[in-house]
């Protein structure tokens, strides 16, 4: 079986003459995933190409990440990236907290309330804020925007992508 990828970031411009590159991150860990000596894979998603690379060295700039690989060291090399997504293999996924989980494990999700009712599945997650919120896709069309909040989210069962909520007044 061919080893997961998950997207941690997208290359959108290069920087400077030395290589460098800056990257949108996707991902809540840029600190750790983005550190000196992590292994990251670019993949070009219209060619399916991928490119193993470690990252010799990344700092936070505006709401980008400057970032330069080991394997390269001038702007030549780096050019034909932009656009490509920056991902990590299953193997290098940090290992999570209870009560913590990744956006790929939630997005897809069903969700039911406490009630039994039906509610959609989770489209994208949004960070606009002190605390996270799940946008469900519901029958009808109309989003559902969930706060992750205790009083909210009861049960998160990722191996049977169920989410159990408490719907509360206000919230449909």
């Amino acid at each position: 079986m061919a080893e997961q990828l998950f997207t941690v970031g997208k290359v959108v411009n290069t920087h400077g003459i030395r290589g460098e590159i800056k990257v949108v991150s996707h991902t809540d860990f840029p600190e750790e995933r983005f550190a000196p000596k992590s292994n990251l894979v670019l993949f070009n998603e219209e060619s399916r190409q991928t490119v193993d690379v470690t990252v010799e060295s990344s700092r936070s700039h505006k709401n980008l990440f400057i970032m330069k690989l080991k394997e390269y060291s001038n702007i030549n090399e780096v050019e034909k990236y932009k656009g490509w997504l920056l991902k990590v293999s299953d193997e290098h996924r940090a290992e999570l907290e209870e009560d913590e989980y990744y956006y790929s494990d939630i997005i897809g999700c069903r969700v039911v309330s406490d009630e039994g009712e039906e509610l959609g599945t989770i489209s994208e997650i949004l960070a606009p804020g002190a605390n996270h919120v799940w946008v469900v896709k519901q029958p009808k069309g109309k989003e559902l925007l969930l706060p992750v909040i205790d009083e909210v989210v009861l049960n998160v069962n990722v191996e049977d992508k169920l989410i159990t909520v408490h719907v509360m007044e206000g919230l449909i």
